[in-house]
């Protein structure tokens, strides 16, 4: 005999039903556990309570791999449609009362960490109802994820021109040709691009936004860009640098602390910096949610003090 809608609703929890959607997208339960923050056996418990409930199963092991059941697929397009309800009703809520409230999940490319934690601050602050994530990948995956349409938001710098996008430029940034301190290019006044270049030049890896920005630069004026170590995160370039591997270009904005502490130094490199600018960008035909037009006008209201606030963290003070 089927159950009624009201002792299924007697005996599962929202908590359970988290719990399942997660087992469920993973298709592991220590997965769960660690992005739930539970322990394997506190996940095992509560699929087995929500399997108790309805009497069925939700999961079954073949070998060593998890399966899902026909009743498990039937519950996650309900848990789906629930918990979608219940983010538009958090929203229908606060619009009532006059606020915006919901999700609002942006990507960052690597460079741009050092800058979404600054937006996000005062954005906050006006928005206290809005829940933001936020994930920090490299450009191709930024790129693959904006395809494949996962997330509200990416800040990025090298906008792909080949797809249907929307760009909201909002920040210079500003890629600068680095050494460590007491290095011979230093006793040049000015150095040549190909000098620089030919001086253990260290790279991200290829696809990131900064090695693009300089790959087009060197294909524009003709510059022989040679191959050299490559590196996945500014953070391992920039310490490749200061152990005196090589020489990079990096944003401006990574590397003050070792700017005003003279481990690196800026050298007169002709034609540097290279100067890009920072991007809010979305799918083209992608309808803005409230908590994303508000990020967007927050983001076209706020330009000048950003460029204001950002132009004075840039320049290190002198001793």
């Amino acid at each position: 005999m089927p159950l009624s809608v009201q002792k299924i609703a007697s005996r599962l929890t929202f908590r359970q039903l988290q719990v399942f959607k997660a087992v469920y997208d993973l298709s592991s339960y220590s997965q769960a556990g660690e992005l739930l923050g539970l322990t394997q056996p506190a996940v095992s418990s509560q699929i087995r309570q929500i399997e108790q409930a309805l009497g069925t199963p939700l999961f079954e092991y073949v070998g060593r791999k998890l399966y899902t059941t026909a009743a498990a697929e039937r519950l996650y397009l309900a848990v789906v449609s629930i918990f979608s309800t219940l983010k538009h009703l958090q929203t229908d809520l606060a619009a009532l009362q006059g606020k915006v409230a919901g999700e609002l999940k942006l990507v960052a490319v690597n460079t741009a960490q050092y800058v979404v934690p600054y937006l996000l601050r005062a954005f906050l602050n006006l928005h206290p109802d809005i829940n933001v994530s936020v994930k920090v990948v490299n450009r191709a995956t930024a790129v693959k994820r904006l395809s494949e349409n996962s997330d509200d938001l990416v800040i990025m710098g090298m906008v792909p021109d080949e797809k249907p996008l929307t760009s909201l430029p909002f920040l210079d940034n500003e890629l600068v040709p680095v050494v460590p301190t007491g290095h011979p290019l230093l006793k040049q006044n000015v150095v040549t691009p190909q000098e620089f270049l030919d001086s253990q030049l260290l790279l991200r890896e290829s696809g990131s936004g900064s090695r693009l920005a300089l790959e087009l630069h060197c294909q524009d004026k003709r510059f022989k860009m040679p191959k050299g170590m490559e590196l996945g995160s500014n953070d391992a370039v920039k310490h490749a640098v200061l152990a005196g591997l090589g020489v990079a270009v990096l944003p401006k904005l990574s590397i003050l602390p070792e700017l005003e502490l003279g481990t690196l130094v800026i050298p007169n490199v002709q034609g540097f910096p290279l100067r890009r600018s920072w991007c809010v960008v979305y799918p083209a035909a992608k309808h803005p949610t409230p908590a994303m037009r508000a990020f967007i006008e927050y983001i076209q209201q706020n330009i000048k003090q950003f460029e204001r606030m950002f132009l004075r963290n840039s320049q290190p003070s002198k001793a």
